[in-house]
């Protein structure tokens, strides 16, 4: 038997090489893992759970302002809000897309979409359409440096079409909604509507939230003034949630842990007291993983809103102040020769401790569109508008007369014309005589006050004869009247003070312009301070606006701890004799007390007692509606100023009317409303005394009447014990 040889195989072989290197292949991936696992495995675990801490501050309402007599004058109005907070690493498409539905539950305004918005939002939409804008050419250019990719994407704006920019009216919204999602900083509240939230729109997005990533329904504020546009200029306002931080301001209140989109203070009291009425932060740490999801959560701060002002003005004083100089404006508006007379400013403040009381004024404005006038607030005015003063200024004259030996108490002058070489005769309204320095303020004589200023420059008049004065004469009145806060800036607690404006020219005549108040201009503000340096024997108060700091309590029927008491300041002391002072505030006492004062008919048969000063000053009108006039149009400013009672100064006021007539004669609006506002100031001294008479007599009239009931029923108790 022929045995058959075995046939000899290689798959065997093949398979053995296969699993050989398959062998090989996991042993490395083992030992790879190995390696990943032991010696790298920390750092990549690391990597995994690696998270990331953000500080978000959340903004509080801020602080109140009261009235000195605790009304509230400036609150925070509560607002339904509908906001979003951007997670990092959200795309925009997923912003888009969160914007499209949430425009189906509410309506969002869309006046502030520009064109700009539309394009940007159709390159959004229309990727591949937006790149077929930029030819082959064109991105060519930009790898060669020829163009940047900033120039592509102008280039692309431009070439997008008008029909291709144009938006459905839900379109539209989205889009609005979307410009609110992109302007938010990540993981900070964005607010996307406050204003005119609907209670079904507040439910529809509250009923949501779960498919609307990021959005949320919160409280917002807004401010509310409670006596409407009632010094509403003056107490400043609060830039919106859209506006957000100033942009002058801007790295100043980032320095100062402030977010982008936090509101501020941006005029007046507001932003002068920023600090104290913006209130402390709610600061909240989030931990996000590597996506951007919040996993945590932890306060670390808790907010509480900004302390509350407690102002100096008497909103009761202020607002029958406000009436009585718009009645007097239309009242007066109807006279001849009153055709530049618009405006009218009334300051009240205490000369003891520089408390404003009132800081009034009112303007006539003009609608643009409807052409019809209506009288504004123009509080503002009292310290960024200024103006000749006339006679009023005559106190600082005499006193300055006194300190540089120019006149002494009792100094006599023969009031008559002045007649200076190549000027015209300057004389006072009439000619008096033969006067001292109380009778010159008295009847508000010119001439004496131009020998005055004449002996303060060292020059001596003779009659026809050129008038020859010092060079320094303008600087020692100035530097004398800047004593008296005349010509400088009071210190007021407002920010936008001007101090007035200096003539330059330095002749003669000008000099003797100056010693009258016909020459520099000075505000409202500084007059006060002025009459209040003499009403309380020589120390220039710095005016203020706040009275107190309170700290804020969470019941509103309630007010908080005094934080703060805003102290008098005394800026300066006069340069002046105690003596020189009591003598003018004798003068001062004549004008008001005194049969032929210029102001006697008004004051003079009062119950309480006023020292003042009147004053009249040729002007050039310089209102809105100069440039109607090819020539300066002669008008007169017509001032008042003074203090009560006369003998213990507590209220010192300054009315201020310029541009009153044209002419040299015309109606008395300053001293009118000096009287109206005297008589009404005491009028609520006297209600308010009388008030508290009664409700201290109706608190004792309770306690003894619970001290009867006392007594009663220990009798009642030991008749029973018997």
């Amino acid at each position: 038997m022929n045995k058959k040889k075995k046939k000899k195989t290689h798959v065997p072989f093949r398979l053995n090489i296969l699993f050989f290197l398959v062998f090989v292949l996991f042993s490395a991936l083992i030992l790879r893992l190995g390696v990943v696992q032991i010696v790298y495995g920390d750092d990549y675990r690391r990597e995994i759970e690696k998270t990331e801490e953000v500080t978000v501050n959340n903004s509080v309402p801020r602080g109140k302002m009261y009235d000195r007599n605790l009304k509230l004058m400036v609150d925070n109005q509560p607002l339904d809000a509908i906001t979003y907070t951007r997670k990092q690493g959200t795309k925009q498409t997923e912003m888009v897309e969160t914007a499209e539905k949430l425009a189906k539950l509410i309506e969002k305004d869309t006046n502030k979409v520009t064109e700009r918005d539309k394009k940007d939002f159709w390159i959004l939409n229309h990727p591949k359409l937006a790149a077929k804008k930029i030819t082959d050419k064109e991105r060519k250019k930009v790898e060669q440096g020829e163009l940047e990719e900033s120039d592509l994407y102008k280039l692309q704006l431009k070439r997008i079409t008008e029909e291709e920019a144009k938006l459905s009216k839900k379109d539209m919204e989205t889009l609005a909604i979307y410009r609110e999602f992109a302007s938010g900083y990540a993981l900070t509240p964005q607010i996307v509507k406050n204003k005119k939230v609907t209670k079904e729109e507040f439910a529809r997005v509250s009923e949501n939230l779960d498919s609307l990533p990021g959005v949320d329904i919160s409280t917002d504020w807004d401010r509310f003034y409670t006596y409407n546009k009632t010094l509403k200029s003056v107490l400043g306002k609060v830039s919106s949630s859209e506006e957000g931080l100033p942009s002058e301001s801007l790295d100043y209140y980032l320095a100062r842990d402030y977010s982008r989109n936090d509101r501020v203070g941006k005029s007046y009291i507001e932003q002068q007291y920023e600090d104290i009425l913006q209130g402390q932060k709610a600061k909240v740490r989030n931990v996000t993983d590597k996506s951007g999801n919040i996993v945590d959560s932890e306060v670390i701060t808790e907010g509480q809103r900004g302390k509350d002002l407690i102002l100096t003005i008497d909103m009761d004083l202020q607002l029958a102040t406000e009436k009585i100089i718009e009645k007097q404006l239309i009242a007066k508006k109807k006279l001849g020769n009153t055709k530049f007379l618009d405006r009218a400013f009334v300051v009240m403040m205490d000369p003891n401790t520089g408390e404003v009381l009132t800081m009034a004024g009112k303007k006539y404005e003009k609608d643009p569109k409807t052409g019809r006038s209506s009288i504004e607030d123009f509080a503002l005015g009292n310290i960024t508008t200024s103006y000749t003063m006339g006679s009023s200024v005559k106190g600082a004259t005499v006193l300055t007369g006194y300190q540089q030996g120019a006149i002494q108490p009792g100094t006599y002058f023969y009031d008559t014309k002045l007649k200076i070489k190549g000027t015209p005769e300057k004389g006072s309204y009439s000619n008096f005589g033969n006067i001292n320095d109380l009778t010159a303020l008295k009847v508000s004589s010119n001439v004496y006050m131009f020998r005055t200023a004449i002996n303060i420059a060292g020059a001596k008049y003779v009659p026809n004869e050129p008038l020859n004065i010092s060079s320094g004469a303008f600087s020692t009145m100035r530097n004398s009247f800047a004593q008296f806060g005349l010509g400088t800036r009071t210190g007021i607690d407002l920010p936008n003070e001007m101090s007035g404006f200096k003539g330059s020219e330095t002749s003669p005549g000008k000099l003797l312009d100056l010693a009258i108040g016909q020459y520099d201009t000075y505000t409202p503000m500084q007059l006060v301070q002025y009459v209040s340096a003499i009403a309380n024997g020589g120390n220039r108060m710095k005016p203020h606006m706040v009275k107190e700091i309170r700290e804020p309590v969470d019941n509103n029927e309630e007010l908080g701890p005094v934080d703060e008491d805003i102290s008098p300041t005394v800026m300066n002391r006069l340069d002046m004799k105690e003596d020189w002072i009591k003598r003018v505030q004798s003068g001062f006492e004549k004008v008001t007390m005194e049969q032929g004062g210029t102001a006697y008919t008004y004051f003079g048969h009062k119950p309480y007692t006023v020292a003042a000063k009147t004053g009249t000053a040729q002007a050039f009108y310089d209102g809105p509606n100069r440039t109607d006039y090819s020539e300066p149009q002669k008008t007169m400013n017509i001032t008042l100023v003074g203090y009560a009672p006369a003998k213990n100064p507590e209220v010192a006021f300054a009315v201020v009317v310029p541009w009153a007539y044209q002419g040299h004669t015309g109606h008395s609006m300053s001293k009118e409303i000096g009287e109206e506002i005297m008589d009404t100031y005491f009028k609520l001294k006297k209600e308010r005394a009388k008030k508290e008479n009664t409700e201290t007599s109706t608190d004792l009239k309770v306690e003894n009447g619970k001290d009867v009931q006392k007594d009663q029923a220990e009798v009642r108790k030991s008749q029973e014990n018997e």
